[in-house]
């Protein structure tokens, strides 16, 4: 907050990989997760003075600005919602993995890591399709592995709305991954 360069450049590093991850997740590209990545660091900073102690953890406040800028993009019709139609492909991005998914595992078989790609990929896609609502819940919660009381600040919604959405959110990803299995088979 007081302009220490050095104390800038530790929060880009610790928080880069959190924030690109939840992008990722919430668009479904690579590349417009970089540049979402990108504009949330330069919201941050901009609005860094903003951070109050007393209302939150750092991490929740890193999460709800990210989140509003998700929102913001979403709402500009920016990323098309796919939740029309299971057989919409997914982003431009053929294989949907973050650099961390494709580095090799030295312990799994070949034939494990590719099923192991095609599970994520299946996650992912139905992941997309879910309402935004209901994506970003389960994104706070199961992959970001928050709690339920900073999500609930992050949404700007009561914790009993968290634990509905996630519920749902859950229960439809269930629904589509077991649809996408019975079509596979």
């Amino acid at each position: 907050m007081s302009g220490d360069a050095a104390a800038w450049q530790e929060i880009v590093q610790q928080y880069h990989r959190r924030i690109y991850n939840i992008c990722y997740r919430f668009s479904g590209s690579a590349d417009d997760a970089s540049d979402l990545a990108q504009e949330v660091f330069i919201k941050m900073y901009r609005t860094l003075s903003t951070f109050d102690t007393t209302r939150a953890s750092f991490m929740t406040w890193v999460t709800t600005v990210t989140r509003n800028l998700l929102v913001d993009h979403f709402r500009k019709g920016k990323y098309d919602r796919i939740t029309d139609s299971l057989d919409a492909t997914p982003g431009d991005q053929e294989d949907g993995l973050t650099f961390a998914d494709r580095l090799e595992d030295k312990g799994a078989s070949p034939e494990a890591r590719v099923r192991s790609q095609e599970t994520q990929k299946l996650v992912h896609e139905a992941l997309k399709r879910l309402s935004p609502e209901l994506r970003e819940a389960v994104i706070l919660r199961d992959l970001q592995d928050l709690d339920y009381k900073d999500i609930a600040k992050v949404l700007n919604v009561p914790e009993g709305t968290v634990k509905s959405r996630i519920n749902r959110g859950r229960t439809e990803l269930a629904r589509l991954l077991q649809r996408n299995y019975k079509q596979a088979n």
